[in-house]
């Protein structure tokens, strides 16, 4: 699987999750886990969203093992800080640690994203989109 792929599937999987959040705060009118909801939407949906368009516009990167390690580094780092700062949120204060180690997995893929943006070996450099046809 490219890291593009794997990218927009966990997307759409922490898409549907905060939404569901979101309607459950709806429905039961605790809106206590807000912070959570809002984490779990920008860093799951949006970011990964986002890489994968990334790693779609740069074939030889989208199907290197470090991006999909990138994606998945991120996307577990996503869902226990997602998961530490709901508990904080509800009182857990004890369960707060999570938020803490998710938040430095997420750091840490951020950091692996910048390397590639910003010293992107030539063999990953970027190569013609796929499936696009120039306007007639």
């Amino acid at each position: 699987m490219k890291a593009s792929s794997l990218s927009f599937k966990l997307a759409v999987l922490f898409v549907i999750a905060g939404m569901s959040m979101g309607m459950g705060m709806a429905i039961s009118q605790d809106h206590s886990i807000m912070p959570a909801h809002a984490h779990l939407n920008l860093l799951g949906w949006v970011s990964l969203f986002l890489f994968g368009t990334y790693y779609e516009r740069r074939p030889a990167l989208d199907a290197s093992r470090l991006a999909i390690i990138q994606v998945w580094g991120w996307s577990i780092g996503t869902a226990v800080l997602t998961f530490g700062v709901a508990a904080e949120h509800m009182g857990y204060d004890n369960l707060a640690p999570f938020a803490a180690v998710g938040a430095l997995i997420v750091f840490a893929g951020v950091l692996l994203f910048a390397y590639f943006v910003f010293r992107p070996p030539t063999s990953m450099a970027s190569g013609p989109a796929v499936g696009l046809t120039p306007a007639e």
